[in-house]
Parts: structure tokens; sequence; C-alpha cells
């Protein structure tokens, strides 16, 4: 139920142990998502929480508990039907001809097209005419080595390689994958960058109870500031 807040998950879910956490999940203007997250001190709290809470009526939903799996751990369907190839790491010299030619070999090519993101850099969407010949571009192109012999060797006198870009892939050679959708595209970034993110700036939270009716977020970091670093406050709006 979405008029669930923090307090209200709180008060449900203390009755089976001690909670280190808790929250519901909103966005910037503080609606919520209609889920939260609560972490128990111990393993037996939260199954009790599961077995008790688990199917049971909270406002005007029916609530579904179970235990947390961090999202690079959970099953990932593989897409395995599609037609749409999404290409970059591709010489600058390339334009449409070219790409239709590298690409065209593979099958009927039923629309192309080339861009050019805001730092200069080109990337192209080809759509083939069957799920086959798209795989087939894929299988024969992705991580194919685009630099010329000179560069290969000049990267090793740099040291550079086995140099990756800012999206993890090895510069110089071809990206050729299936066109994400950009939802997909931007679940993939924020797994890759939390799972990247350095131990030394995950923090713990603090659930606060009680508040008086007119603390705002200002208020509340200045009250515990004194303490340490504060990463980040809210307050129920």
């Amino acid at each position: 139920d979405r008029s669930i807040d923090n307090k209200a998950l709180y008060d449900t879910f203390s009755l089976f142990g001690n909670i280190l956490s808790c929250k519901v999940a909103a966005d910037p203007a503080g609606k919520s998502y209609g889920y939260g997250f609560v972490h128990y001190e111990t393993e037996e709290a939260a199954k009790q929480a599961i077995e008790r809470v688990n199917g049971m009526q909270i406002g005007e939903k029916t609530v579904e508990v179970s235990q947390f799996v961090k999202r690079q751990d959970r099953d990932k369907p593989d897409v395995i039907n599609y037609t749409n190839v999404y290409i970059k790491n591709f010489p600058d010299a390339w334009d449409e001809a070219k790409v239709n030619e590298e690409f065209g070999v593979f099958g009927t090519i039923t629309s192309m097209a080339l861009r050019t993101d805001a730092r200069g850099r080109k990337y192209a969407f080809i759509n083939f005419d069957t799920t086959e010949e798209a795989q087939k571009s894929v299988e024969a192109l992705h991580m194919k080595e685009m630099r010329t012999p000179e560069e290969i060797e000049k990267a090793k006198e740099d040291g550079k390689e086995e140099e990756t870009g800012m999206d993890g892939h090895p510069v110089g050679k071809l990206y050729v994958q299936r066109a994400q959708q950009k939802r997909e595209r931007q679940a993939e970034l924020r797994e890759k960058f939390s799972s990247t993110e350095p131990s030394s700036k995950q923090g713990v939270n603090l659930y606060v109870k009680n508040l008086d009716e007119n603390t705002d977020d200002a208020a509340l970091r200045a009250l515990f500031e004194s303490f340490g670093v504060i990463t980040s406050v809210a307050t129920p709006t």
C-alpha cells in the first residue's frame, strides 16, 4: 500500500525483532514506490517476519515479504529473440555506407541509424530482418579488434594494451550487442556502479522515530552531524 510510510513499516515489523534499518522506497518527492526494506539484527527475526507477515493484508494491499537478494545475485533471463543491434567503438571514418557494408553480409538490414553523442563519438542502431541475422552479427563482430598493428604496438609500449573506457569496454574493440531498452541500460549502470563502489563509502542507516512534526531534513542533519559524516538524510513528508 503506497500510504505506508517509514514509521508504519517500522511499527509493523518491529514486533519480530530488533531492526537495524528500515526504509520505504520513494521518489525524490517522497511518493512511495509501494515497496520497502527491513534489515533485522538476527536471521531468526527475519524468518519470523516472513512467516507471519507474508500474505497479510496491510492497508488495502496483500503484502508479499521475502528475503532480500542482491541485484547481482538475481537470475536474469537471457533475451534471445531480437533484431535490433547497438554498435559503438567503430572508427570515426565509418559512415552509413560503411556500416551497411560491414553488417549487410549477415542479412537483410531493414533500418539503420547512425548518430553522434555529446562527446562526438559515433554509434549506430541496425535492425535486421530476422533474429538469426542479428545474432550472427553479434557473434562475428563483438570484440573485433579495430586498431591497426601500429596502434596496438603503441598501446603495448604505453602499457595501455588492455585499457578500458568509462563503460568498461576495451578501447579499440568493436562493441556489438542487442539494443537494450532505456530502463534496462539504467538498471545495468546502477548495478555496475553500486557493485564497484568502494567499501569506504558504504555507511549505516539509522531510523529515528518520535520526531516533532516540525523537524525537517536540515534540523535532523544538525542534530546528528556532530557524530560523523552524514551522506544523506530524509524526514517524512
